[in-house]
């Protein structure tokens, strides 16, 4: 059975490199295969729930921006040796970003009935005709070729190997084009398993349909000064809040396909020094400067000096001046959902910040 599975994997390779790159050659020599299609949530601001709320894909932050359609597509199969899962094949497509349709989706997976993207070009991995087989695919798209923290190896890599998997956030054109990668989540289920999982028994033909979801968390904050704080008046100084910048967001290796399990330590403490920042409002943005609405988005990740929450640590001053307000706001996440989520932040300043403006809490 060894030898035959041997021949079994390099007569796939074959077939499925072909298969990705060329419309003429996809189809394998024999009947029993595994038909992979590809979808990506895609926002649909014309479609309206009967409350005029806009529909939104389940598990996907993004709504209203513009997202890049992935180059890159990441496939990893996984077969069950007996009672042991280990790692099958890999496979590296590397010019999908012209083979997207945009199309209403209409399947099994959350967001039926919504706006998605289709990977046009067929997927076929070939299996031995009459051979029992039990696998699950897992996958990632990315706008931006991703660097991995291992290299997976068939002979020796097992399932858990597989879902320990990394990508690294750490340069700057990754950090840019977070919102433009997309995974499977390990614990999205149906029927109590793992929705990328396929069989073949005798000449059956199985067909999967993934849908690949936003690996990054959408922040979406909003600031407000208080109207009365707005003029001057006896006894009140007007307030404009002239800087504010978001601090100390997540820079490491990022679960592919545990996107809620990214778990830092107590974070980094913002009067130490800012890590990474994202500038939000700087005293040149008079229009800004009195309320706005801003996003960004970033590797979600808790804390084990607050499990549960993801720490939003900002940098903040009111009126042009260099002493900062450094608060951290814990917005909390739910760590078993298989998808990020949006997260939300609400600043209502009533006060000029100061150094001892007290951290912790959404009012100042």
């Amino acid at each position: 059975m060894r030898k035959e599975f041997l021949y079994i994997v390099l007569m796939v390779l074959a077939f499925v490199w072909t298969g990705c790159k060329s419309d003429d050659q996809n189809e394998p020599t024999n009947n029993s295969a595994v038909s992979l299609s590809i979808c990506l949530p895609a926002d649909e601001t014309s479609m309206m729930h009967r409350a005029g709320a806009p529909r939104r894909v389940m598990g996907d932050p993004g709504s209203y921006e513009k997202f890049s359609l992935p180059k890159y597509i990441y496939l990893f199969i996984a077969y069950k040796d007996g009672v042991n899962w280990k790692v099958w094949d890999q496979i590296t497509i590397d010019d999908a970003e012209e083979n997207w349709v945009k199309q209403y989706y209409s399947g099994s997976m959350m967001g039926n009935g919504d706006s998605i993207y289709r990977y046009t070009k067929k997927i076929i991995k070939p299996l031995a005709a009459g051979d029992k087989f039990e696998g699950r695919i897992y996958a990632i798209a990315s706008a931006k070729a991703l660097t991995f923290d291992a290299t997976l190896t068939n002979s020796s890599s097992t399932l858990n190997d597989l879902l320990a998997l990394r990508f690294s956030t750490s340069s700057s054109t990754i950090q840019q084009n977070l919102q433009h990668i997309y995974s499977t989540p390990y614990n999205y289920e149906m029927d109590d398993q793992y929705y990328g999982s396929f069989s073949s028994i005798d000449r059956n033909v199985p067909s999967i349909s993934l849908m690949l979801y936003h690996v990054a968390a959408k922040v979406d904050i909003t600031w407000s000064v208080a109207d009365s704080a707005r003029v001057k008046a006896e006894g009140i100084t007007p307030i404009r809040l002239t800087t504010m910048d978001a601090c100390n967001l997540f820079n490491g290796d990022a679960y592919c396909f545990k996107p809620m399990e990214n778990s830092m330590a107590a974070p980094l403490t913002p009067a130490a020094g800012e890590g990474d920042t994202l500038h939000i409002i700087t005293p040149s943005d008079e229009g800004l400067w009195w309320e706005g609405r801003s996003y960004f988005y970033t590797i979600p990740y808790t804390t084990t000096g607050k499990a549960g929450y993801f720490p939003l640590q900002m940098r903040m001053a009111t009126n042009g001046t260099a002493t900062y307000c450094r608060p951290t706001i814990y917005l909390q996440v739910n760590t078993s959902s298989p998808f990020v989520p949006w997260l939300r932040a609400t600043f209502n300043v009533k006060q000029p910040m100061t150094a001892s403006t007290p951290e912790y809490t959404k009012d100042y």
